[in-house]
Protein backbone atom coordinates (compact mmCIF):
# COMPACT_ATOMS: atom_id res chain seq x y z
CA UNK A 1 0.00 0.00 0.00
CA UNK A 2 1.40 3.43 -1.24
CA UNK A 3 2.33 6.50 1.39
CA UNK A 4 -1.40 8.50 2.24
CA UNK A 5 -0.85 11.89 2.04
CA UNK A 6 -2.61 14.76 2.64
CA UNK A 7 -6.36 16.00 0.37
CA UNK A 8 -4.90 17.91 -2.25
CA UNK A 9 -7.11 19.13 -5.19
CA UNK A 10 -7.05 22.31 -6.99
CA UNK A 11 -10.40 22.38 -8.42
CA UNK A 12 -11.82 21.40 -5.27
CA UNK A 13 -14.76 23.81 -4.86
CA UNK A 14 -15.39 25.32 -1.32
CA UNK A 15 -18.85 24.61 0.20
CA UNK A 16 -19.19 28.15 1.68
CA UNK A 17 -17.92 31.06 0.87
CA UNK A 18 -13.91 32.65 1.95
CA UNK A 19 -14.06 34.96 4.70
CA UNK A 20 -11.65 37.59 4.04
CA UNK A 21 -11.00 38.12 7.72
CA UNK A 22 -9.54 34.96 7.56
CA UNK A 23 -6.87 35.73 5.50
CA UNK A 24 -4.86 37.94 7.69
CA UNK A 25 -3.15 37.71 11.34
CA UNK A 26 -5.31 39.77 13.82
CA UNK A 27 -1.65 42.01 14.36
CA UNK A 28 -1.81 42.69 10.05
CA UNK A 29 -0.89 45.93 9.13
CA UNK A 30 -3.28 45.93 6.74
CA UNK A 31 -5.95 45.84 9.60
CA UNK A 32 -4.80 49.09 10.70
CA UNK A 33 -4.08 50.58 7.82
CA UNK A 34 -8.27 49.69 7.17
CA UNK A 35 -9.26 50.96 10.61
CA UNK A 36 -7.23 54.11 10.53
CA UNK A 37 -9.02 55.19 6.76
CA UNK A 38 -12.13 54.39 7.89
CA UNK A 39 -11.80 57.64 10.53
CA UNK A 40 -10.75 59.32 8.28
CA UNK A 41 -12.74 62.11 6.13
CA UNK A 42 -11.96 61.45 2.39
CA UNK A 43 -14.70 63.86 1.52
CA UNK A 44 -12.17 65.70 -0.96
CA UNK A 45 -11.91 63.03 -3.09
CA UNK A 46 -15.58 61.84 -2.87
CA UNK A 47 -16.81 65.30 -4.33
CA UNK A 48 -14.43 64.96 -7.51
CA UNK A 49 -16.55 62.06 -8.19
CA UNK A 50 -20.45 63.15 -7.15
CA UNK A 51 -19.65 66.37 -9.60
CA UNK A 52 -19.99 63.60 -12.72
CA UNK A 53 -22.91 61.44 -12.86
CA UNK A 54 -22.48 59.79 -16.22
CA UNK A 55 -20.18 56.94 -17.25
CA UNK A 56 -19.29 53.22 -15.85
CA UNK A 57 -19.07 53.37 -11.90
CA UNK A 58 -15.80 54.30 -10.51
CA UNK A 59 -13.69 52.31 -7.85
CA UNK A 60 -14.83 53.45 -3.91
CA UNK A 61 -12.68 56.07 -3.12
CA UNK A 62 -12.38 54.53 0.33
CA UNK A 63 -10.63 51.32 -1.08
CA UNK A 64 -8.46 53.25 -3.13
CA UNK A 65 -7.14 55.18 -0.49
CA UNK A 66 -6.56 52.44 1.55
CA UNK A 67 -4.54 50.02 -1.15
CA UNK A 68 -2.22 53.56 -1.95
CA UNK A 69 -2.06 54.15 2.11
CA UNK A 70 -1.17 50.31 2.62
CA UNK A 71 1.51 50.45 -0.56
CA UNK A 72 2.96 53.69 1.53
CA UNK A 73 3.19 52.22 4.64
CA UNK A 74 4.94 49.04 3.22
CA UNK A 75 7.21 51.17 0.97
CA UNK A 76 5.48 49.95 -2.26
CA UNK A 77 4.99 53.21 -4.14
CA UNK A 78 4.57 51.32 -7.32
CA UNK A 79 1.24 51.75 -9.15
CA UNK A 80 2.09 48.21 -10.77
CA UNK A 81 3.18 46.51 -7.93
CA UNK A 82 -0.24 47.12 -6.09
CA UNK A 83 -2.07 46.06 -9.36
CA UNK A 84 -0.09 42.79 -9.22
CA UNK A 85 -0.55 42.97 -5.10
CA UNK A 86 -4.16 42.91 -4.79
CA UNK A 87 -4.38 39.44 -6.67
CA UNK A 88 -0.53 38.06 -4.70
CA UNK A 89 -0.71 40.05 -1.40
CA UNK A 90 -3.42 39.19 1.36
CA UNK A 91 -2.58 42.60 2.62
CA UNK A 92 -3.71 44.20 -0.61
CA UNK A 93 -6.45 41.57 -1.49
CA UNK A 94 -7.96 41.94 2.14
CA UNK A 95 -8.09 45.94 1.62
CA UNK A 96 -9.49 45.57 -1.97
CA UNK A 97 -12.23 43.57 -1.07
CA UNK A 98 -12.36 41.74 -4.68
CA UNK A 99 -11.91 44.75 -6.29
CA UNK A 100 -8.89 44.63 -9.49
CA UNK A 101 -7.81 48.52 -10.58
CA UNK A 102 -5.28 48.19 -13.26
CA UNK A 103 -2.04 49.92 -12.56
CA UNK A 104 -3.14 52.73 -15.09
CA UNK A 105 -6.22 53.21 -12.47
CA UNK A 106 -4.25 53.00 -9.66
CA UNK A 107 -1.82 55.72 -10.80
CA UNK A 108 -4.22 58.49 -12.40
CA UNK A 109 -5.81 58.34 -8.85
CA UNK A 110 -2.68 58.85 -7.16
CA UNK A 111 -1.99 62.18 -10.28
CA UNK A 112 -5.66 63.16 -9.16
CA UNK A 113 -5.58 62.95 -5.62
CA UNK A 114 -2.25 63.75 -4.60
CA UNK A 115 -2.38 66.56 -2.78
CA UNK A 116 -5.61 65.60 -0.69
CA UNK A 117 -3.58 61.96 -0.13
CA UNK A 118 -0.65 63.51 1.06
CA UNK A 119 -2.87 65.63 3.63
CA UNK A 120 -4.68 62.17 4.74
CA UNK A 121 -0.95 60.48 5.09
CA UNK A 122 0.02 64.05 7.19
CA UNK A 123 -3.18 63.12 9.53
CA UNK A 124 -2.12 59.09 9.75
CA UNK A 125 1.55 59.85 10.30
CA UNK A 126 0.56 62.79 13.25
CA UNK A 127 -1.65 59.69 14.76
CA UNK A 128 1.21 57.46 14.89
CA UNK A 129 3.48 59.39 16.06
CA UNK A 130 0.93 60.34 18.73
CA UNK A 131 0.89 56.62 19.68
CA UNK A 132 4.28 56.04 19.48
CA UNK A 133 4.39 54.20 16.45
CA UNK A 134 6.80 56.15 14.31
CA UNK A 135 10.28 56.79 14.75
CA UNK A 136 11.35 60.46 13.47
CA UNK A 137 14.56 60.89 11.36
CA UNK A 138 17.88 61.20 13.57
CA UNK A 139 19.26 64.76 13.93
CA UNK A 140 23.18 64.31 13.93
CA UNK A 141 25.56 67.36 15.64
CA UNK A 142 28.91 67.34 13.97
CA UNK A 143 32.09 68.74 15.01
CA UNK A 144 32.50 72.22 13.52
CA UNK A 145 33.15 75.30 15.59
CA UNK A 146 30.41 78.06 14.83
CA UNK A 147 30.29 81.58 16.81
CA UNK A 148 27.91 81.22 19.60
CA UNK A 149 25.11 83.57 20.41
CA UNK A 150 24.82 83.60 24.07
CA UNK A 151 22.55 86.82 24.38
CA UNK A 152 19.76 87.12 26.86
CA UNK A 153 16.54 86.80 23.86
CA UNK A 154 18.45 83.79 22.50
CA UNK A 155 17.77 81.64 25.83
CA UNK A 156 14.51 79.60 25.50
CA UNK A 157 12.24 78.50 28.52
CA UNK A 158 11.28 74.74 28.53
CA UNK A 159 7.65 75.47 27.65
CA UNK A 160 9.16 77.40 24.16
CA UNK A 161 11.27 74.18 23.58
CA UNK A 162 8.56 72.17 24.13
CA UNK A 163 6.81 74.00 21.06
CA UNK A 164 9.97 74.41 18.70
CA UNK A 165 10.10 71.09 19.29
CA UNK A 166 6.43 70.38 18.46
CA UNK A 167 6.73 72.68 15.78
CA UNK A 168 9.54 70.60 13.81
CA UNK A 169 7.53 67.28 14.43
CA UNK A 170 4.70 68.62 12.46
CA UNK A 171 7.10 70.41 9.76
CA UNK A 172 9.22 66.42 9.29
CA UNK A 173 5.65 64.82 9.67
CA UNK A 174 4.38 67.28 6.32
CA UNK A 175 7.28 67.24 4.26
CA UNK A 176 7.32 63.05 4.70
CA UNK A 177 4.26 62.98 3.31
CA UNK A 178 4.50 65.43 0.48
CA UNK A 179 7.83 63.28 -0.30
CA UNK A 180 6.25 60.06 -0.16
CA UNK A 181 3.18 61.05 -2.93
CA UNK A 182 6.03 62.61 -4.90
CA UNK A 183 8.57 60.40 -4.77
CA UNK A 184 5.56 57.59 -5.96
CA UNK A 185 4.60 59.50 -8.60
CA UNK A 186 8.17 59.53 -10.07
CA UNK A 187 8.28 56.12 -10.14
CA UNK A 188 5.13 55.78 -11.88
CA UNK A 189 6.91 58.04 -14.23
CA UNK A 190 9.46 55.77 -14.58
CA UNK A 191 8.56 52.60 -15.13
CA UNK A 192 6.18 54.22 -17.94
CA UNK A 193 9.53 54.96 -19.40
CA UNK A 194 11.29 51.71 -18.57
CA UNK A 195 8.12 49.40 -19.61
CA UNK A 196 5.71 51.72 -21.77
CA UNK A 197 2.70 53.45 -20.76
CA UNK A 198 0.11 50.60 -21.44
CA UNK A 199 2.46 47.80 -20.61
CA UNK A 200 2.05 46.53 -16.91
CA UNK A 201 5.71 45.46 -16.49
CA UNK A 202 5.09 41.99 -14.74
CA UNK A 203 3.64 38.76 -14.81
CA UNK A 204 4.62 36.13 -17.80
CA UNK A 205 4.15 36.54 -21.85
CA UNK A 206 0.00 35.51 -22.24
CA UNK A 207 1.45 32.77 -25.04
CA UNK A 208 4.24 31.70 -22.75
CA UNK A 209 2.17 27.96 -21.71
CA UNK A 210 1.79 27.51 -25.31
CA UNK A 211 5.41 28.25 -26.24
CA UNK A 212 6.41 26.26 -23.37
CA UNK A 213 4.51 22.98 -24.61
CA UNK A 214 6.23 23.91 -28.41
CA UNK A 215 9.12 23.60 -26.61
CA UNK A 216 9.01 20.51 -24.87
CA UNK A 217 7.38 18.74 -27.82
CA UNK A 218 10.46 20.06 -29.29
CA UNK A 219 12.73 18.20 -26.79
CA UNK A 220 11.02 14.97 -27.00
Amino acid sequence: MGKKYRFYDQKQNLIMPPDMDDWLSKDHLARLVNEVVEGLDISPIMEHYEIEMKGAPPYDPKMMVKIRMYADSIGTPSSRKIADGLYDDLGFRFLGAGNFPDFRTICTFRMIHHEALANLFLQVLKMCNQAGLVKMGTVAIDGTKEKANASMDKNYTLETLKKKEEKLTQDYLRELARRIIEDGIKVDEEEDRIFGPDNKGYGVPKDALERMRKAKKELE
